[in-house]
């Protein structure tokens, strides 16, 4: 008992939290298995291993700051015109992750993009990258208070080492000529380093029109459009066909 005891502090010492909590259960397998000593280690550094990856997943979770969890899987592919579920089936092995590509989703309101980018987003943690999810207000209030505010300047860190940002909403409200800039600054820092995904309701025609300033504007585009993989979705907006349905 004593050595089982010492063989927990030092466990706990070393911070191998995950074979101490799978500890007793492995110890069980391995007297009723008759393990060697070596499958018995190879179970207690699966063990850890595991426990790890999981912790890393929920530390990766919480931080992303996804709104409402969204599942690729409850995606309705047939409602919506412009992506299809072997695109997206295309998507799932990261590639564009790791050459740093950029994917634009445009469309109408309604049509599920955000659910879109929540839904890979979520599957790239799966995956083990990180990734930051900002609505296009929020992220812009970040930017703006970064150098006053302690969180802000956190969260924007933490942007610029996730692997992915997603920027939800853009084309929703007016975005005023500094905060353009401030933008333009961020998506520069991130060319060809990190991946964006992109939601708008807006064309690329209306951008200059809505952040006031053509040049800036194109050479936004230009970095956005580099690498990337544009979708313009079409369709009736789900809320609306939800709706429709209800009243009958």
């Amino acid at each position: 008992m004593k050595a089982y005891k010492n063989i927990l502090e030092l466990l706990d010492l070393l911070k191998l939290k995950g074979m101490v909590k799978s500890l007793d259960e492995i110890i069980g397998e391995a007297e009723a298995e008759r393990f060697s000593y070596l499958t018995l280690l190879h179970a207690l550094l699966q063990a850890e291993i595991a426990y790890r990856a999981h912790r890393r997943y929920q530390r990766n979770m919480a931080s992303a700051h996804f709104p409402v969890p969204k599942s690729l899987e409850d995606f309705e592919y047939g409602r919506v015109k412009g992506i299809t579920k072997a695109n997206v089936a295309q998507l799932l092995d990261f590639r564009w992750l790791d050459n740093h590509e950029n994917i634009l989703l445009f469309g109408p309101p309604g049509l599920g993009k955000t659910h879109l980018s929540i839904g890979l987003g979520m599957k790239a943690i799966e995956a083990g990258y990180t990734v930051c999810f900002e609505k296009i207000v929020n992220l812009i209030k970040l930017l703006k208070t970064q150098e006053i505010q302690r969180t802000a300047g956190f969260r924007i860190k933490r942007i610029l080492r996730s692997d992915l940002l997603i920027i939800d909403e853009i084309g929703y409200t007016p975005i005023d000529r500094r905060e353009a800039n401030l933008f333009f600054n961020l998506v520069s820092e991130l060319y060809e380093k990190k991946s964006i995904i992109i939601t708008s309701n807006k064309g690329f025609e209306t951008w200059a029109e809505m952040m006031g300033d053509g040049v800036m504007t194109t050479a936004l585009l230009d970095r956005l459009l580099h690498h990337a993989r544009v979708f313009n979705l079409n369709g009736e907006s789900y809320r609306i066909q939800k709706n429709r349905e209800e009243e009958k």
